[in-house]
């Protein structure tokens, strides 16, 4: 009389597959529980960004070259809400834009950890020398000038890491979008205008 070992070999395969997939099933299940117990706990929120101050210093310009030079000096302000979350800053690059087109160079901030709470001031000069632009832009811009006001965007763009105790993540990107309003005399007229008065301070849009 034989046996038949080969359904028992296989019952035992299928067994074994069974239980590895309920163990990864629970450890998933309470990674799951970890995160939410800590995300419940900490309550993360994006870092906070203000445009204090903004001084346009030049914007000269002309349809015929088609080239932009510009100068802003800017104060932003940024600080950590969360009481238990730490934000080291690794990278942020800083830059003025008008209608969606970057108008000056990136000027790079310095990396540093913002602790619990705390807030950072920075105060760097913006500046795009003959920058391309397209002539509808230039158009554009004449008319917003002639209309006594102007909006550009102050803009970062910069990589973050969060820390909890002595847990730290990986990198985040941080996109940052500060509107900066200024009160033209309606005579400074395109192609050139400097000295423009900052209107208000404004609280940016963050993305993380």
């Amino acid at each position: 009389m034989s046996k038949d070992c080969g359904n028992h070999g296989d019952d035992d395969v299928r067994q074994a597959c069974r239980r590895l997939l309920a163990v990864l099933l629970g450890l998933a299940f309470v990674v799951a529980i970890i995160a939410l117990i800590v995300y419940l706990v900490l309550r993360p929120t994006h870092p906070r960004f203000f445009l204090q101050d903004a001084t346009l210093r030049q914007l000269d310009g002309s349809n015929a070259s088609a080239l932009l030079s510009t100068s802003i000096q800017v104060t932003l302000a940024s600080r950590n809400p969360n009481d238990r979350v730490g934000v080291y800053y690794d990278r942020l690059d800083v830059y003025a834009s008008y209608k969606y087109q970057q108008i000056t160079l990136a000027a790079s901030l310095p990396p540093v950890y913002q602790g619990h709470g705390d807030v950072d001031v920075w105060s760097p000069v913006l500046a795009g020398p003959n920058v391309p632009f397209a002539p509808y832009l230039g158009d554009a811009l004449a008319k917003d000038l002639a209309s006594g006001y102007l909006i550009l965007q102050v803009k970062v763009d910069g990589r973050v890491r969060w820390k909890v105790g002595s847990w730290i993540s990986g990198h985040y990107h941080l996109f940052v979008t500060c509107p900066a309003f200024f009160i033209t005399s309606g005579g400074n007229g395109y192609p050139g205008a400097s000295g423009l008065k900052f209107q208000t301070a404004t609280y940016c849009r963050v993305e993380v």
